[in-house]
C-alpha cells in the first residue's frame, strides 16, 4: 500500500478584514476572510488528487498553504516523503519546541511516523524541504520575468538553494528540466525570452522551473486554464509521462471537472472553504451525492445529444467568505434545503469505503475520520 506523501488535518487560511477607522472605533471584534475553513486530506505516493471548485472557495489557497507560500492560521500539514535528512529533521523539530510551536510529544510522534510537520517547520528548514515541494503557476503570461532569459528563469532555483557545483553543472540540469518538459533541443530555447514562445511552450518553461530541483511534490494550479483547447491535452499528457518518469506527486487544481475526470485519481469538491465531497474520480463523477457536485456536474457539456441531462441552475450568489452563513454554507443556494441545513453543519460522512460528502440529506455508513 502506498505511504502518504500529504496529510492535510483541519487546515485554515483566514485574512483579517480591513476596518476603517470609524469600525475601528465602534467595534472591538475582528472579522475574518474564511478563505479556508477546516479543510482535510491526504495525497499517497504517485497519486493524483483534484481540487475542484468555482472561482473562490479557496482551492489555490489551500495548495499555497500547504508549500507555506501563504502561511496557515491552523491545523497540520505533513510531508512523508524525502526531503529533509532525519538529522535535519530532529533539528527543526527541537527548534520547533524551544518556540514552543510543537509540544515534546507532538515533535516525538512526527519523528516517529517519519513524517515532517510542514506548518511548524522553521523558516531555515522550510528552504531545504520546498525543494521536494514545487508549484506549477496558472497564468504562463505571469509568472514568468520577461527581463530574463528561458535559461535564467530555470536556473534561479538552482542558484537561490545554491545548487550545482558550477556554471556547466547547472546548465547541464537546466538543459535535463527542459528536456523532461517536452522543449527539445533544448539549446533551441534556453537563451530565448519569454516573448520569443508560444504560450504553451511558456508553461512547459514553467513546468521546467519546477522539475529542476527534482521535486517529489508538485502543486498545479490551473496549469491548463490559459492555454488553448489544442495544446491543454498535450500539456496533461506530459504531467501524465512526467508522474511515470519522475515518480511525481501531483495536487491538481481546476475548475473544470471534464479535465479533472481524465486526469486524477481522487477529486475534492470544494465550497465556500470546505470540502463538501472527496473520493475516487470515477466514483464521484458518475455518482455524486453532494446537490452542490450534482449542479456543477450537470452544466458539464456532453458531446453526445443523448445523454443531455437536465441542467441544475443554482439561485443565488455565493456568500461573501466573511459573511458565512450558520449551519451547512451551501444551504442558501441549495434546492433541497431543509430546517436542519440552516442550523447545524453537517459532518463528513462515509457512502462507500474512500467516498465521503458533507450533507443532511445523505445517510453514511459512518463518520469520516
Amino acid at each position: 500500500m502506498s505511504k502518504d506523501i500529504i496529510n492535510v488535518d483541519n487546515l485554515q487560511v483566514w485574512f483579517p478584514v480591513r476596518r476603517g477607522f470609524v469600525e475601528s472605533l465602534t467595534s472591538k471584534e475582528q472579522r475574518w476572510v474564511k478563505a479556508v475553513d477546516g479543510v482535510s486530506f491526504n495525497i499517497k505516493e504517485r497519486e493524483i488528487f483534484c481540487l475542484v471548485g468555482e472561482s473562490g472557495c479557496g482551492k489555490t489557497t489551500t495548495g499555497k498553504a500547504i508549500l507555506r507560500l501563504v502561511e496557515p492560521t491552523g491545523g497540520n500539514v505533513k510531508y512523508g516523503g524525502e526531503g529533509l535528512t532525519a538529522q535535519q529533521v530532529k533539528e527543526a523539530m527541537e527548534k520547533a519546541i524551544s518556540k514552543k510551536l510543537l509540544t515534546k510529544q507532538e515533535a516525538e510522534a512526527c519523528l516517529s511516523s517519519g513524517c515532517v510537520e510542514v506548518t511548524k517547520l522553521p523558516k531555515d528548514k522550510m528552504k531545504l524541504l520546498r525543494q521536494k515541494m514545487q508549484m506549477i503557476f496558472q497564468d504562463p503570461y505571469e509568472s514568468l520575468n520577461p527581463k530574463q532569459s528561458i535559461y535564467d528563469i530555470v536556473a534561479e532555483p538552482l542558484v537561490v538553494n545554491n545548487l550545482g557545483q558550477n556554471e556547466a553543472d547547472r546548465e547541464k540540469r537546466v538543459e535535463k528540466a527542459l528536456d523532461d518538459a517536452g522543449l527539445r533541443p533544448p539549446k533551441h530555447f534556453m537563451w530565448r525570452y519569454p516573448h520569443e514562445v508560444s504560450g504553451g511552450q511558456r508553461q512547459r518553461v514553467g513546468i521546467a522551473g519546477a522539475l529542476v530541483l527534482q521535486p517529489q511534490f508538485l502543486v498545479a494550479d490551473e496549469p491548463v486554464s490559459m492555454l488553448d483547447v489544442s495544446i491543454r491535452s498535450e500539456i496533461l499528457k506530459l504531467m501524465l509521462d512526467l508522474r511515470e518518469k519522475r515518480g511525481l506527486t501531483y495536487l491538481f487544481i481546476t475548475h473544470d471537472l471534464s479535465v479533472a475526470y481524465v486526469f486524477s485519481d481522487r477529486i475534492g469538491i470544494m465550497y465556500l472553504g470546505k470540502i463538501v465531497e472527496l473520493g475516487p474520480t470515477e466514483e464521484v463523477i458518475k455518482g455524486p451525492r453532494h446537490p452542490y457536485t450534482k449542479a456543477l456536474i450537470s452544466v458539464v457539456p456532453k458531446p453526445d445529444p443523448r445523454l443531455k441531462t437536465e441542467k441544475i441552475i443554482l439561485k443565488g450568489e455565493r456568500p461573501d467568505p466573511a459573511h458565512i452563513p450558520p449551519g451547512c454554507r451551501f444551504h442558501p443556494r441549495c434546492p433541497y434545503a431543509m430546517d436542519r441545513c440552516k442550523t447545524e453543519e453537517p459532518e463528513p460522512m462515509y457512502v462507500s469505503q474512500e467516498h465521503w460528502v458533507s450533507c443532511w440529506l445523505v445517510t453514511g455508513e459512518g463518520k469520516a475520520q
